[in-house]
């Protein structure tokens, strides 16, 4: 069995395409220029399944359609719609950690390399302009940038992102 702790996010079904049972999908990874990619895992009633597919191509540089074996009628189609799409991370080697979709990182410990573990990481805010990392305290929360410019590194196996904050961001 497929667990979420094995897979990768890498997109989004959009909406049926047509009759036939074609999809179109936004993406943020580029792991299709590099690497075949025969199937997608979708979550379906709670349990990740892996469709094969019979084709895909591009509409443009974050959105293409894609056609899933055993998938004919615009009403099968329609129940993928919103799905996650994801990858098993064994592709993980293949994708760019700013192409993984930042909800992916829920769950993730927060360490700061000078000030150690600041804390779990509850969800991704990215309703404003500067996407945060939310970690919750008693009776408060931290929220914390998740610039590129403070990540120093990321441990995927053991779940934990290594920053280097700036001087006092912490004691905001």
């Amino acid at each position: 069995m497929i667990s979420k702790s094995d897979v990768i996010p890498i997109g989004q079904i959009n909406k049926p395409h047509g009759v036939s049972g074609e999809m179109s999908f936004s993406f943020t990874s580029d792991i299709f220029d590099r690497e075949e990619v025969p199937y997608f895992i979708f979550e379906m009633q709670g349990i990740l399944v892996p469709f094969f597919l019979d084709e895909y191509r591009f509409k443009g540089s974050a959105t293409g359609l894609m056609k899933l074996d055993g998938i004919t009628t615009e009403e099968q189609a329609r129940a993928f719609f919103g799905l996650t799409i994801y990858l098993p991370k064994s592709f993980l080697e293949k994708v760019e950690d700013d192409e993984i979709e930042l909800d992916y990182f829920a769950g993730f410990s927060l360490i700061d390399v000078e000030k150690g573990l600041i804390g779990i990481i509850s969800e991704v805010d990215k309703t404003t302009d500067n996407v945060l990392f939310v970690i919750p305290k008693p009776n408060d929360e931290l929220l914390i940038p998740a610039g590129e410019e403070y990540i120093q590194e990321i441990d995927h196996d053991k779940k934990i992102i290594y920053v280097k904050l700036p001087e006092g961001l912490l004691d905001l």
